[in-house]
């Protein structure tokens, strides 16, 4: 992370105290080496506590290691210059400074020599098709879609997950981009202005896909016409043959960029799929949420312009299969579970809740509202939750309040920890429930 972001986008603003303003003050106003001690080792004893309560290890990168390694050398040599000296404020704050200075020039160096390695491996493959695909909302899907449709024809090959960041880009072609690849799809995130561009002109797609532009990340771009704007910067390649943007981007169709969305009719979608018409012709996939009848039309749109006759679209949409985490189906134990944990806008969340409206059982949802967004979204949340579903379980304490505010008390349950998520589905579910896990934040937050 940048180190604007570390000092400044916590999710909660009491992290800036715990990890950042604290430890600093602790140092400064403890000038007695042994109180200095004590207030380590407690502050040490702190650390272990919350790293204990996670669900998912922290994972060490070479970024990190190579930091640490610089901080412990610097800390060591500053050390030996101020030795014997009682109390010095340099013994810190240097080693900090020195060590994030070299570490950044060090990252610099590595990833000049990531970005000449990538482009000469792209170099070496001048006949592949590459496809650009970014959104607010739905990247992901879109370019599983893509990839699923395009492989009755081309071996394809698509960025991993939900990679989508220009070094996680400059990785993957690395590192596992085959060499006999003929479809690239090359999925494009965004935290700030210019961040789409320099994957776009990196990779230069020949097709692009922008799907629904909403409010994800506003935090970061602060206007909606910002996102726009970022999400528009896919068109900057230099061997742009055709590119299908959404409606919802509000762009003047030209030669080679259309729209599309509105010719999307009769959608329906139900606990067991998803139909509608496109262009005087009707589709069916089994996936869920009518949201997808958007994702799966700009992937129709590419696969067309890729020479894929209608009716193989149609066969290969029979066998598609849901993103992972993404309103995906699972029947156990006599009850519905939809996970779709990896889905954190509230257009996707109410999706979820009115999909879950339709079932007549007893329905349960498990949430932790949604992070870095306005109150107001996680209140229309809420106060769906409670017309929706007979038991709303609350994950974490970050917008627990806004819930308790909103939603009937003697359908809320508030779990503090997901370790207690098994006995809690034990005690309050029962077989025929649909239990929906509508967005996964860290066990952190």
């Amino acid at each position: 992370y940048k180190l604007e972001r570390v000092i400044f986008h916590h999710t909660k603003s009491w992290w800036h105290w715990v990890y950042f303003v604290a430890p600093l003050l602790v140092y400064f106003l403890l000038s007695q080496f042994h109180l200095s001690i004590i207030a380590t080792v407690v502050y040490i004893g702190m650390l272990y506590k919350w790293r204990s309560g996670l669900d998912k290890p922290l994972v060490f990168t070479g970024r990190v290691k190579r930091f640490f390694a610089s901080l412990v050398f610097f800390i060591v040599f500053i050390d030996m210059i101020f030795f014997g000296m009682k109390h010095s404020t340099f013994a810190v704050i240097f080693p900090l400074f020195f060590a994030y200075l070299v570490s950044t020039m060090m990252e610099k160096m590595l990833f000049r020599g990531f970005v000449l390695k990538a482009k000469k491996k792209l170099n070496s493959m001048p006949n592949m098709i590459v496809i650009g695909v970014t959104a607010s909302y739905g990247k992901t899907s879109i370019k599983n879609y893509i990839a699923h449709i395009l492989k009755s024809k081309y071996k394809v090959y698509a960025t991993p997950r939900s990679v989508n960041t220009f070094g996680g880009v400059l990785k993957d072609i690395n590192e596992d981009l085959p060499t006999d690849t003929e479809v690239y799809i090359v999925e494009m995130g965004a935290r700030g202005a210019g961040d789409i561009a320099e994957i776009s002109e990196f990779v230069n797609p020949h097709y692009a896909v922008v799907g629904k532009i909403g409010t994800a990340h506003i935090e970061y771009f602060k206007t909606l016409e910002n996102i726009r704007n970022t999400k528009m910067e896919i068109l900057s390649s230099d061997r742009l043959k055709e590119a299908w943007v959404h409606d919802s981007a509000m762009v003047k169709p030209e030669k080679n960029i259309h729209t599309f969305g509105k010719e999307i009719h009769n959608i329906q979608a139900t606990l067991d799929g998803l139909d509608f018409e496109m262009d005087k012709d009707s589709y069916h996939a089994n996936i869920l949420g009518s949201f997808n009848a958007m994702n799966i039309a700009g992937a129709i749109k590419v696969a067309k312009a890729l020479g894929i006759d209608n009716e193989s679209i149609k066969k290969e949409l029979n066998t598609l299969e849901p993103t992972p985490h993404r309103l995906q189906r699972m029947d156990a134990g006599g009850k519905i579970i939809i996970d779709d944990s990896f889905n954190g806008n509230i257009d996707g969340m109410l999706e979820g809740f009115n999909l879950a409206s339709t079932y007549n059982g007893r329905k349960v949802v498990i949430t932790p509202g949604l992070v870095e967004v306005d109150n107001e979204f996680n209140i229309e949340v809420a106060k769906r939750a409670d017309e929706v579903f007979d038991l709303v379980v609350v994950t974490g304490d970050l917008n627990y309040d806004i819930f308790k505010e909103n939603v009937d008390s003697d359908k809320l349950i508030k779990l503090e920890s997901k370790d207690k998520m098994q006995d809690m589905l034990i005690e309050h579910t029962k077989a025929g429930d649909l239990i929906l896990f509508a967005n996964d934040a860290p066990s952190f937050i």
